[in-house]
């Protein structure tokens, strides 16, 4: 599978990007519902089929505005989480959820959604992480300005960054 026995996602792991239309909303529950990917997000009640349902409409809506891209993250044929280019607050934002199952994988899909972002022509794009979260040097160093932001009643460091 490429994993490591640690679960660390090895370089030569397969990654694909799938549209959320394509995926089973039953292989997403357990991913969004894990307590360890819970702990670094917004507060929010558990998934229930129809609520996932719903979330996933969403963010296809959100794959459909220019600019923007959500998928789903597939690691040699696993769910390994969902990442997006998002709109927020009339700035695009990327968003990277991973399975602590495949940590590691984060710097490719980084990397990956960048070069979307300069597919795109986005000047800048902006990461959000929840006041829980570690600090990232190598997203520090390169960052155009790093600050504390409140969105949806939530504390997160905001890391401006430079597309390239």
């Amino acid at each position: 599978m490429g994993l490591t026995p640690r679960g660390i996602v090895s370089i030569m792991s397969n990654v694909d990007y799938v549209r959320f239309n394509e995926i089973n909303p039953n292989d997403f529950l357990p991913l969004l519902n894990s307590e360890k990917i819970r702990k670094h997000l917004i507060e929010h009640k558990l998934f229930t089929i129809d609520t996932l349902t719903a979330w996933m409409n969403a963010k296809i809506a959100v794959d459909a505005i220019s600019g923007c891209k959500v998928r789903g993250i597939f690691c040699d044929g696993e769910l390994a989480g969902w990442c997006g280019i998002q709109l927020e607050e009339d700035k695009h934002e990327i968003a990277i959820i991973i399975d602590d199952k495949f940590w590691g994988l984060g710097k490719r899909v980084f990397q990956d959604m960048m070069y979307w972002a300069k597919e795109f022509e986005h000047n800048e794009v902006f990461i959000h992480f929840l006041h829980t979260r570690p600090g990232y040097k190598f997203l520090k160093k390169m960052a155009k300005d790093v600050y504390e932001t409140e969105l949806f009643h939530s504390k997160f460091t905001t890391y401006q960054l430079v597309v390239e």
